[in-house]
């Protein structure tokens, strides 16, 4: 399958046919990788898709398709991949090298980074690509919601209202304003946790119920999240969180580790 593993020394014997020679092991890669994900081998292994990968974008440093798909069969996990998010992120990097006006390939190692739960770095190459010639309008919003679900709602607010004065789509701005009220949603129930916390001080037990903070003096009214919906209180434990049928559910924070 690899009887050449330097893509020094494959590039050097291709002389004048590296284009047709790359497409030759990018063929031999796919049928190396469905092979193997279709084996039922119990000891299957992935170990000759990066050198595969490395000689085909070094044959052709402008094979958009390798880098971009090479790099998901690498992350994906195993047995459907190798399971090997660090080498598929090198990859990207190696096409980045090769081609640093693509958009796409910030893209994509932001997409493996928020695959595998890393919303703020995630966030980062979002932004990268976003700031990118011919990038779309939408990864500025996504590099947004990654920060919000990575616990850095300050940032998060900040991007988000500079969009909402900046953004020529009615839509965006539309997008802008809902996750706003999401991120006041986020606060009000920090705030309220704490209050849960400081009425189980002084009681012993959380607070069953909204009046029960009332009656102490705690809280005025019944609060609600951004979308105007009662937000919901565990009376085992004080939790507050936003009803499943609010328009605010679920809160971007929800989705972070």
């Amino acid at each position: 399958m690899l009887y050449v593993s330097s893509p020094r020394l494959i590039a050097r014997l291709a002389l004048s046919y590296k284009a047709v020679l790359s497409d030759l092991y990018w063929i031999r890669l796919v049928q190396y990788y469905g092979g193997t994900r279709l084996s039922r081998d119990p000891h299957k292994n992935y170990d000759l898709l990066y050198p595969l990968l490395d000689l085909t974008t070094s044959l052709d440093p402008q094979f958009s398709i390798a880098y971009r798909f090479g790099a998901f069969f690498l992350a994906e996990p195993p047995p459907g991949g190798a399971g090997r998010s660090d080498q598929a992120v090198a990859l990207l990097h190696k096409a980045m090298a090769a081609n640093p006006t693509r958009w796409e390939y910030p893209h994509d190692v932001g997409f493996l980074y928020y695959r595998d739960g890393d919303y703020v770095r995630a966030a980062d190459w979002f932004r990268r690509a976003a700031a990118m010639p011919g990038a779309p309008n939408w990864l500025e919003p996504v590099a947004a919601v990654m920060l919000a679900a990575g616990g850095q709602t300050d940032t998060s607010r900040m991007l988000w209202r500079n969009l909402l004065a900046s953004a020529d789509q009615q839509w965006i701005r539309d997008v802008a304003q809902f996750r706003l009220r999401q991120l006041d949603t986020v606060d009000e129930v920090r705030v309220l946790e704490r209050v849960t916390a400081a009425y189980r001080r002084q009681t012993g037990r959380p607070p069953a119920r909204w009046g029960d903070l009332i009656g102490a003096g705690m809280l005025r009214r019944v609060p609600v999240d951004g979308g105007g919906t009662p937000l919901v209180l565990d009376p085992r434990t004080g939790a507050v969180t936003v009803d499943s049928h609010s328009p605010m559910w679920p809160l971007p924070t929800q989705q972070g580790r």
